[in-house]
């Protein structure tokens, strides 16, 4: 029997994670909220849902795995609220969820089992979620993602326009994680899977945000930003969320448990990554 993956929240991650899959003979699920997004996945090879306006009960059912990455609310995690996975069976279930559950410390490092302290109300979301999740008794694995760039989406565009911006805020790192390393980490779970286990996902090395934007001018070919210190910087409230949140994150154990390679194991390879002429030829995960 064909393995079949639902996606819950038919987002950048879980396209990538399909590219991969449907080469390996897998269906695949997903959920949106919109037809025009149902169409473009339609053309992918992906049987869309509209959801929550349609029931998912027999895609539920034909699911042998089940991956979740729709962003919780001050109600919950919006799957939960709706529908009870104990009801069904699953070989596997990935929960994406964030690094933003760890909260600012100070630049220093923190893995799976520091400390969860989130700094925004949208970090607290995601413990919340990561709990209510972790209660059910299922086949749980948790996926903490550090920014996730990859194929349309990077500094390039705003590198080119002129609207990148170089903000400086002294000590600032963030980390960072290439869509196609997310695919490989979860393949890798659903192949090795360990209920209850929780893995940070990102690559090998936090940078200043400064640095990224730089590099990509510099590869680029084209002017390097002015810097701009932080205080100055007009930044929507989200925008300036994130900087409240400092940390280097360690990725150790999906390379010593699941034997993970990092195709991208810094921002420059991944950058350069874009640039190159034969990535032209994989496919879109942005499906605009």
């Amino acid at each position: 029997m064909a393995k079949c993956l639902l996606c819950i929240g038919y987002g950048f991650s879980a396209r990538a994670l399909t590219a991969d899959l449907q080469q390996q003979g897998w269906h695949v699920i997903g959920t949106t909220r919109n037809e025009d997004r149902a169409r473009i996945m339609r053309e992918a090879g992906v049987q869309p849902i509209i959801w929550p306006s349609h029931d998912l009960d027999q895609a539920l059912k034909d699911a042998s795995h089940l991956l979740v990455s729709a962003s919780p609310s001050s109600e919950g995690d919006p799957f939960l609220n709706a529908v009870d996975p104990n009801a069904y069976k699953f070989s596997w279930i990935g929960y994406l969820s964030t690094t933003g559950v760890y909260g600012d410390h100070n630049g220093g490092w923190v893995d799976e089992t520091s400390s969860l302290n989130p700094a925004t109300k949208r970090g607290q979301w995601r413990v919340d979620a990561e709990t209510a999740w972790s209660n059910m008794g299922l086949p749980l694995h948790i996926f903490r993602l550090a920014g996730i760039y990859g194929p349309g989406r990077g500094p390039f565009s705003k590198v080119r326009n002129g609207t990148a911006r170089r903000i400086i805020k002294d000590g600032q790192v963030f980390s960072r994680i290439h869509v196609d390393d997310i695919s490989q980490v979860l393949q890798a779970s659903i192949n090795q899977p360990r209920p209850g286990a929780i893995y940070n996902v990102c690559d090998n090395e936090p940078a200043p945000p400064q640095h990224v934007i730089k590099y990509a001018a510099q590869i680029l070919k084209l002017p390097v930003p002015p810097d701009i210190p932080f205080e100055a910087a007009e930044l929507t409230s989200m925008a300036r969320s994130f900087y409240a949140e400092n940390k280097r994150v360690r990725n150790g154990l999906i390379k010593s448990e699941l034997g993970v390679n990092l195709k991208y194991p810094n921002f420059k390879v991944g950058l350069q990554s874009l640039l190159d002429k034969k990535f032209a030829k994989k496919p879109s995960y942005t499906g605009e």
